[in-house]
């Protein structure tokens, strides 16, 4: 394949795989918690071997691609909305939640919880909030539950237990799973500086006409590269058919 064609198929595969980013980012915008996600584009240089121009001079520029550099999280912080029920929970500042999962423990963001049969409170997954003691169970007892600035659950009967909150060193290294749980090799750290605010969901930090602008531009380069594919493929089969005019 031609080395022109080659570099244009090489930003059409990152423009299609940026508009993903930012198509999941838009499914997200009403996601509590959820934090948008971007990529990042590097130029990658293949090395050529030297030609000889027209006018004799030697060569050798490498052949210029785009290449995927990975993506990045935003880690800024979701607007703070108010929804007055007892067990949506907001964490301004630093910190996660953790939850236990089948697959050992998760950390989220997304404070919306509730109470399973069993009177554990949980997440939109089912997987049970941490607290200092393991799990924390809500009795019909407890009545009206508190819970405090530092993460102390108290009810009717006394205290029930304290959410746990953790930071990590390297948010960054955290790997996504699904749209609002992160997993990590890291140690946990404690009193990461975060604080909770009950009858409160932080939301997603994605802002929708950002994306919707991005998602443009991405078209606009995606189009602008077909156009350029399909004006180079044309003047080669113009130059095969005129060479086949020829006669030896």
């Amino acid at each position: 394949m031609d080395n022109s064609l080659l570099i244009n198929l090489s930003g059409q595969l990152t423009a299609y795989q940026a508009m993903d980013v930012v198509a999941n980012n838009l499914a997200n915008m009403s996601t509590p918690g959820f934090k948008r996600e971007g990529m990042k584009f590097q130029e990658f240089l293949s090395p050529t071997a030297a030609t000889t121009t027209v006018a004799g001079l030697q060569n050798n520029a490498p052949l210029a691609f785009v290449q995927n550099g990975g993506v990045f999280r935003d880690e800024s912080e979701g607007p703070m909305d108010k929804t007055g029920a007892p067990l949506d929970l907001a964490i301004s500042g630093n910190g996660f939640f953790q939850v236990q999962t089948p697959n050992g423990v998760r950390y989220t963001r997304d404070g919306h919880f509730q109470l399973n049969s069993q009177g554990q409170i949980i997440d939109a997954n089912g997987y049970p909030l941490i607290g200092d003691g393991g799990p924390i169970t809500v009795t019909p007892q407890d009545g009206d539950i508190h819970i405090a600035a530092d993460g102390t659950v108290s009810g009717a009967l006394g205290q029930l237990g304290t959410i746990k909150i953790v930071g990590f060193a390297n948010q960054a290294a955290m790997s996504q799973q699904g749209s609002n749980l992160y997993a990590t090799n890291q140690q946990p750290l404690p009193n990461p500086g975060g604080t909770i605010a009950q009858g409160m969901l932080e939301g997603s930090n994605v802002q929708p006409v950002m994306e919707m602008s991005t998602m443009i531009k991405i078209m606009n380069n995606y189009q602008m590269i077909a156009s350029l594919t399909k004006s180079q493929q044309q003047l080669q089969t113009q130059a095969i058919t005129q060479l086949g005019t020829i006669q030896p």
